[in-house]
């Protein structure tokens, strides 16, 4: 079960895709007369990049951090090409129905993002509110052309000590302010020992292979997909140096969903790590919205 040390207790538990693929997700409990919180992380990444908001709400509500096919302790997919967001959509469909979740609010981070505006225009009656961390329905290209430069190479380090060094060289314009626990700490989330003893990061590499393909980043008109979430508590997050959403476009997103609140979260790239303290604030708002089946207030700004 990973590392437990000052952390919110979890059970591991699995579900099956419709291809028949195994797939992880650890479940912190909460009570049941509220939506459930399902966590979706970013392209790279896994159920360990929601550590630190499970740790701050569980027990107070029940917390899913997914993990998609081809990350941490899912199985990877004998098809790379279905590694792409429309059949991550299937997959948690499919986990909704097997965890029994009518309810739910979703948190996505970059990918997890795109999953949710998918699943806001399909389970829209299901759905009690979302989270948007640093994506839309627009992608920047900047961004997309970075992404492609790293994602899918293989790469192995000896120690936790060089993991971070590396993580850090590559990242310093997302997190200036980071000191060496902070990228630590990052590399313990991105990344596993293998069995030869060796630091390597937790996803099949073959993830890339669709994600290459221009147009397999997201969908269709993610604007249309976005139309799901019109009257529901969102919460649209933004890291100030993103270079994934820009700021027109999260604006044109507060403009585009009346009620929806922008937090941009300063001196942060791409992606906010949502504990944050501007960032938790908004979840909280957010989630009482949720709790209490209120449509969301006037249009709010911060950061």
């Amino acid at each position: 079960m990973g590392d437990r040390r000052n952390l919110a207790p979890w059970v591991d538990k699995y579900w099956w895709s419709n291809d028949g693929l195994r797939l992880h997700y650890r479940e912190y409990e909460g009570p049941a007369d509220k939506p459930a919180i399902l966590c979706f992380p970013g392209l790279t990444r896994n159920a360990r990049d929601y550590e630190g908001v499970a740790e701050r709400l569980a027990g107070k509500w029940r917390v899913l951090a997914v993990e998609f096919r081809g990350r941490g302790e899912s199985a990877y997919a004998k098809d790379p090409m279905s590694y792409v967001p429309l059949t991550y959509f299937q997959d948690v469909q499919a986990l909704l129905a097997e965890a029994g979740v009518d309810r739910f609010v979703a948190i996505g981070t970059s990918l997890g993002g795109i999953v949710t505006m998918l699943l806001a225009a399909t389970e829209r009656d299901r759905l009690a509110g979302a989270v948007l961390n640093d994506v839309g329905p627009e992608i920047g290209a900047a961004g997309l052309a970075r992404i492609r430069t790293y994602v899918g190479k293989p790469v192995q380090y000896p120690t936790w000590m060089h993991a971070a060094r590396a993580i850090a060289e590559g990242n310093r314009d997302v997190f200036p302010n980071y000191g060496i626990e902070d990228w630590l700490r990052m590399a313990k989330r991105l990344c596993r020992l293998n069995s030869s003893g060796r630091i390597v990061y937790d996803y099949d590499m073959k993830i890339a292979e669709p994600f290459r393909v221009p147009g397999n980043e997201a969908g269709p008109d993610m604007w249309r997909a976005l139309d799901g979430l019109k009257d529901k508590p969102l919460l649209v997050v933004r890291g100030a140096r993103s270079d994934i959403l820009s700021a027109s476009v999260a604006d044109r997103m507060i403009e585009y969903l009346p009620g929806a609140e922008l937090v941009t979260i300063p001196d942060v790239g791409h992606a906010p790590t949502l504990e944050e303290p501007e960032a938790a604030a908004g979840i909280d708002r957010l989630l009482a919205k949720a709790a209490k089946g209120a449509k969301p207030a006037a249009r709010a700004k911060a950061g």
